[in-house]
């Protein structure tokens, strides 16, 4: 698996997710929210390595843990790149402002934080040097919710209603071209720097030399190539969750691999997770089954809840959708 996925907090506590792309030749590292203590359960050098924070919203369980990883990001060479809803950046201008700076002028550490709106992102970007002053509006760029697409990621937002906009979150791996090892065997030819080529060909590449024999490109394309989908997590927190936001979540989120949802009541208590704009472990296991995701995480749940309650809770989404489970740390069943 290239996603190697790590939910960060403790049951009834703040949560967040810490998704960590394994690509081969480069690590890119993702942290979905920050609350309070989160980040304490990531090894150092894993946090200041950190690539992309996303926020579903600036809610204080969601960014209540913004201090200690700023504090060791704050100066990182590379620049820290932030998503989030609406009011994103005057937020955190604020956070960058409530310390004393007083360092070098030629220290380096650039940030820049995306807002996303209906149809754009508007950026600023902020910079150590100038003591996080300064909010450079970098202008807005239109998006139908594709935030991020390279080579080998695509990450989407998808907002939702908390009472206030919130961002659930999809980060696919692109498709992988795998070498079918039987059709390899049955032709005879052995493996080799020459498949790299076979993957990926220089433009204009029509033939293909291996053994000594030289074979015509596509053909031996189709023949040896096959595609498959490569990993996928969502992320969804702090919503409502009806026939509205249903009927755009189900084809959104269909053939997920992972979906990390919150669960912060049991459904006894659909009255109060309407009321709050949350979801109970049943809705959260229907989105589930109707999407076909292969695995349901449940996490952020409401500190109401005990030890017993919280597994009575996984159970009433297991009822629903089998493969449910709590983080791996949380030694709860």
């Amino acid at each position: 698996m290239s996603l190697r996925l790590q939910v960060l907090g403790a049951p009834g506590r703040d949560n967040a997710l810490f998704v960590r792309a394994d690509l081969g030749h480069l690590l890119q590292r993702f942290l979905f929210d920050c609350g309070q203590d989160c980040t304490a359960g990531l090894p150092l050098a894993e946090v200041q390595a950190v690539d992309y924070l996303c926020f579903s919203h600036l809610h204080m369980d969601h960014v209540g843990g913004f201090d200690p990883f700023f504090r060791l990001t704050f100066e990182r060479p590379q620049p820290i790149t932030v998503w989030g809803p609406p009011d994103t950046a005057r937020i955190l201008h604020h956070r960058f402002q409530g310390y004393l700076w007083n360092i070098p002028g030629d220290s380096s550490g650039t940030w820049r934080v995306h807002e996303v709106h209906p149809g754009h992102l508007h950026t600023y970007r902020f910079e150590l040097p100038e003591a996080f002053t300064i909010a450079h509006d970098e202008g807005t760029r239109p998006t139908q919710g594709t935030l991020l697409e390279t080579e080998h990621l695509s990450l989407e937002a998808l907002a939702l209603d908390h009472r206030t906009p919130s961002l659930a979150y999809l980060l696919r791996e692109k498709p992988k071209q795998h070498v079918d090892v039987r059709k390899l065997q049955a032709l005879g030819l052995p493996s080799g720097a020459w498949i790299k080529q076979l993957k990926e060909p220089l433009p204009g590449q029509r033939s293909l030399e291996v053994g000594g024999r030289t074979y015509d490109l596509q053909a031996l394309r189709a023949e040896l190539l096959t595609n498959a989908p490569g990993d996928s997590v969502a992320y969804l927190t702090d919503f409502l969750l009806d026939e509205a936001a249903m009927r755009r979540l189900v084809p959104w989120l269909e053939g997920v691999q992972t979906m990390v949802c919150e669960s912060q009541y049991r459904h006894a208590d659909l009255e109060l997770a309407r009321k709050n704009y949350h979801l109970t472990s049943v809705q959260a296991a229907l989105l589930a089954r109707e999407a076909g995701v292969g695995e349901l995480i449940l996490f952020h749940l409401s500190d109401r809840y005990a030890s017993r309650e919280r597994s009575l809770l996984l159970h009433e989404a297991q009822a629903i959708f089998p493969n449910t489970r709590f983080p791996e740390h949380w030694n709860l069943r």
